[in-house]
């Protein structure tokens, strides 16, 4: 555990000297002795310290310094850190100053110089004062402080990508959290500056580009190989599998994905029917699992990076990223799943980041406390997120086109969702309309069979229903069905122009799409099951077509 701090200021370096070595002698094991001689200095520290959530325990300033008087020195330190204890060093002559910065600053003690012997009357006193801060201090929380407005969609994006890639950070909402406006001041920024990251090391970043942010804090590693035998193009469950198989295998494996590790499947509040878990997991603890057991067997990991084309020459893949940078590969797993399809309703795009969500957004729950909040869908995934979410708000309520939800919900959920008091289903509803000044306040729903509409209060709508495959980004190069979705193994065979783009002897591996060498596993691959043990398998699957394909070429 991070020792607290001591600080210590004296403009007078024997002063200076001879207490530091007093303080170290008799708290060095316990605390962490700062000492300065300059006020200004001091505090430009101090507010350093703070960005780096340092604990100080007790702050012990001469009166007489040419720069600050101490008790305006501490009387500004207090405000920085409120909590820490106050001491101040003083001259018979300056008795009555101390006495009266009792009251004025809460001053804790004053101490007569010289305090020789420190035993008699230097450490008693200080035991006392840190005794005292031990009993009420807590630990501040360690990691990345996320500074903005609660309805932000700028914020909205930075909270997913750290909480997606299982990155701890502190949420300091600026309107409701005093430290949040501290943090601010001390810093020199402004409201116009949010959102604003503040690491460990208490570096501030300024509306910071998640790309840029990754590399910042180490999480968006580099390429290290100039040919990889597989790139793994999505991280999600499939993906995951696919990194663990190769990786263990020995092929030199990388994994792209454009947002976090996990996919969909990594934001799912609970996960109840994944082989192996009695109790069920949370999709964030398969994720970390997962990319775990990913980098310890080899396999690297390239987030948050999209990729914008794959191209091919002499057997060999090119893939290039959004950035134009490109990665050479000889055989690529595209495993990029699905997106949530949007709702076309008035309103909806105006607050999609501010109140309105696609998918389960774990990381805005504990802004529902206390509220009223609505899911559009009446699937699994809006199921799960209901029970989650019910944790948190007032009452959640499920809005559905049909009469029930047995027809498209796993009976375990909905027998869950019925011993919840505060969640609602409301069948045969539709939203007509999202409104709102700078966040969503309102839903207007539509009762389908009696036409009618209401206006209800909305903390939030999390948006559920369906999914289409992300692969628009493919253009022509690989055939896909109707839908969007990746043709692979004989179901290319039902193409017509089979024949123009298939020229090897042997059919096509039951992953393998309409280019030799480039795989699909999981929900982007058109006849898949949408279950995450399936993804998993056909990602660990397709490893071994890799290697089949790999001793050909």
């Amino acid at each position: 555990m991070e020792k607290p701090l001591i600080f210590l200021i004296d403009d007078d370096p024997q002063v200076l000297h001879s207490i530091t070595r007093d303080l170290k002698s008799q708290y060095e094991k316990r605390y962490k002795i700062i000492s300065n001689s300059s006020a200004h200095q001091a505090l430009e520290t101090i507010a350093e310290l703070r960005n780096q959530s340092k604990a100080i325990a007790i702050f012990i300033s001469d009166q007489r310094m040419p720069e600050m008087q101490g008790i305006e020195f501490l009387k500004k330190a207090m405000a920085i850190f409120p909590n820490a204890k106050r001491v101040l060093l003083t001259a018979y002559s300056d008795t009555q100053a101390a006495i009266e910065a009792i009251n004025h600053i809460q001053l804790d003690y004053y101490l007569m110089k010289p305090w020789n012997p420190a035993g008699e009357r230097l450490y008693p006193v200080l035991d006392d004062l840190l005794s005292d801060w031990q009993a009420n201090y807590r630990p501040e929380f360690k990691g990345l402080k996320l500074i903005g407005f609660q309805y932000s969609p700028f914020s909205h994006k930075l909270k997913d990508y750290l909480a997606g890639n299982l990155i701890p950070y502190q949420w300091l909402d600026v309107e409701k959290d005093p430290e949040a406006n501290l943090l601010l001041q001390l810093n020199g920024l402004s409201l116009e500056n949010l959102p604003v990251v503040i690491t460990e090391d208490g570096e501030v970043f300024i509306q910071p580009d998640v790309s840029a942010l990754a590399l910042e804090i180490g999480a968006g590693a580099g390429v290290t190989t100039e040919m990889y035998d597989v790139v793994i193009i999505g991280g999600g469950p499939a993906g995951l599998a696919s990194a663990v198989y190769g990786a263990s295998e020995g092929l030199k494996t990388l994994i792209i994905e454009r947002k976090a590790p996990g996919g969909q499947a990594g934001t799912s509040s609970r996960i109840e029917n994944y082989l192996g878990f009695p109790s069920g997991l949370t999709g964030a603890d398969l994720s970390r699992r997962a990319i775990s057991q990913a980098v310890r067997l080899g396999a690297e990991i390239l987030s948050p990076k999209e990729v914008l084309s794959i191209s091919e020459t002499d057997n060999y893949k090119t893939i290039t990223l959004h950035d134009q940078s490109s990665i050479k590969c000889r055989a690529v797993i595209i495993t990029t799943g699905v997106d949530y399809k949007k709702l076309e309703i008035k309103g909806i795009s105006d607050f999609t980041g501010a109140g309105i969500y696609y998918g389960a957004a774990v990381s805005e729950a504990a802004s529902c406390r206390g509220q009223q909040v609505y899911i559009v869908g009446g699937g699994n995934s809006a199921g799960q997120s209901a029970v989650y979410l019910s944790k948190f708000a007032k009452k959640v309520h499920i809005l559905i086109r049909r009469e029930s939800l047995s027809n498209t919900m796993s009976s375990y959920l909905i027998k869950q969702i019925e011993s919840l008091p505060n969640i609602e289903v409301l069948t045969n509803c539709k939203i007509r309309e999202a409104s709102g000044q700078s966040h969503l306040e309102d839903l207007l729903i539509e009762n389908i069979k009696s036409k009618s509409l209401e206006k209800y209060k909305a903390a939030a709508l999390y948006i559920f229903i369906g999914a289409k495959p992300f692969t628009d980004w493919l253009g022509e190069a690989i055939e896909r069905d109707v839908n969007g979705f990746i043709r692979t193994g004989q179901n290319l065979r039902y193409d017509s122009r089979f024949g123009q783009f298939w020229k090897l002897k042997r059919d096509p591996y039951l992953l393998e799409t309409s280019i030799p060498g480039i795989f699909a596993a999981g929900d982007v691959r058109s006849g898949a099951m949408n279950r995450i043990a399936s993804a998993v398998g056909e990602g660990s699957m397709a490893i071994s077509f890799v290697h089949k394909y790999l001793a050909e070429h």
